[in-house]
């Protein structure tokens, strides 16, 4: 949205601030719900289908899932607003958590599949949070406003994974079937996100958006934002290659944890190292907010891919400690949330508004499909090579990045303060 007046009668600014609480409150009710799923993917894929290769699918699928509904649900955010859009994830997410437990009880590997999909598609709702905290932000501060959403994704994040442990002795004392008990959490958590969309999101940000937008313009003949799509496709870039990285590597590390840990300790090894992980990936975002915001988007993109890199170089080094494993997947955090927040802020700012909301969905389709082929991928690398060797052929999406980056040259549009 251009920076302009707001009408009378409407505090924009305050507008703006109870939407990133809200927002941010969402994420970190969602953050709980996809913990568990991160975290028991891959391990119930295995488990499942009886082939560790196969575990690998679970990434897949809730990627999948991701990318095939983030442009359907970015087309519904541009029609009927963010509200309605995110509901409708939470919807599909709930779906989800239930086909996954019927797909445990039933020891249906396909099913679990489609119920892991599923969550994905409330994945991709999830994902446009950070977008909807920018429809009102004014450009100095874009940056930071989206951090904070994506920040508040750390407390379920954190959390969602701890309670792998406490959730597996609920289920157990239910009767539900092994490695489900922590999708009760999930659920209760989806449940009230869905609630606090539908009661307390007023105004929807985008459709005020949009009306500040039409009302600006019809009142002062203004020239249009500039479109800089060489900018917006870099910026695509730079997201979806930082997330197949980060997802590829990540997918995996639950069954190579299962190979060099105590078989009594699995479920906590994996717990913490997925929370940290995940700390890793939401917790410094502000920070990574405010040095876009400051150095420019491009140069914070960059820094997100030396901290990728310095990820991969301990996955391969330290492979077989579980140390190591815990230090590379909190580095390889830290490099995914520079690169998504400074990238998100640069699709937002190089393009107008009437496209955002479209371009916004095919960058989350880019993302996540690009993630569910490098998942697949991953298992079978992994079987072949090793968690040493997957680290080494994640090189590949960092390598590109910095070759973009060099291709773009620093944009004007790249600093807030251009």
């Amino acid at each position: 949205m251009p920076d302009t007046a707001a009408p009378a009668g409407i505090d924009l600014a305050a507008t703006q601030r109870r939407t990133v609480r809200v927002l941010a409150a969402g994420q970190v009710l969602t953050g709980v719900a996809f913990g568990a799923t991160l975290s028991l993917g891959a391990l119930l894929a295995a488990d499942l289908s009886g082939q560790e290769a196969l575990s690998g699918f679970a990434t897949a699928s809730v990627t999948l899932g991701a990318a095939l509904t983030a442009i359907p649900l970015a087309r519904l955010a541009a029609r009927r607003g963010r509200r309605l859009a995110l509901t409708t994830g939470n919807i599909a997410a709930l779906t989800g958590i239930a086909v996954v437990i019927a797909a445990a009880a039933t020891r249906a590997f396909p099913l679990l599949l489609v119920g892991i999909a599923l969550i994905g598609a409330g994945n991709a709702a999830t994902l446009q949070s950070r977008f909807a905290a920018t429809d009102l932000a004014p450009t100095a501060r874009r940056g930071r406003d989206l951090a904070t959403v994506v920040w508040a994704t750390t407390v379920g994040g954190v959390v969602g994974p701890l309670l792998l442990a406490p959730g597996e002795l609920l289920g157990a004392s239910i009767g539900m079937p092994r490695l489900t008990g922590a999708y009760l959490f999930s659920f209760a958590a989806q449940a009230c996100a869905f609630a606090l969309y539908v009661l307390v999101l007023r105004p929807d940000p985008l459709l005020l958006a949009q009306r500040l937008d039409r009302e600006s313009a019809a009142s002062a003949p203004v020239a249009p934002q500039t479109d800089r799509p060489a900018l917006a496709r870099f910026a695509m870039l730079a997201v979806a290659a930082s997330h197949v990285t980060m997802a590829s590597v990540m997918a995996m590390t639950p069954v190579h944890l299962s190979h060099i840990v105590a078989p009594d300790a699995v479920t906590l090894a994996v717990g913490v190292t997925i929370a940290l992980h995940v700390f890793g990936m939401y917790g410094l975002s502000p920070v990574f907010g405010i040095l876009a915001d400051r150095w420019g988007r491009i140069p914070v993109i960059l820094l997100g891919q030396v901290l990728l890199a310095a990820a991969l170089v301990a996955a391969a080094a330290f492979a077989d400690r579980q140390v190591g494993v815990l230090v590379a997947l909190v580095l390889l955090g830290l490099g995914w949330s520079a690169a998504t927040v400074a990238g998100s802020a640069l699709l937002t700012e190089a393009t107008p508004l009437a496209l955002r909301p479209r371009r916004q969905g095919r960058s989350d389709t880019l993302m996540t499909a690009s993630a569910a082929v490098g998942s697949i991928l991953a298992g079978l690398i992994l079987g072949l090579a090793g968690y040493g060797g997957l680290a080494l052929w994640a090189f590949v999406p960092v390598g590109l990045v910095c070759l973009g980056a060099s291709l773009v040259g620093r944009a004007p549009v790249a600093s807030a303060r251009a």
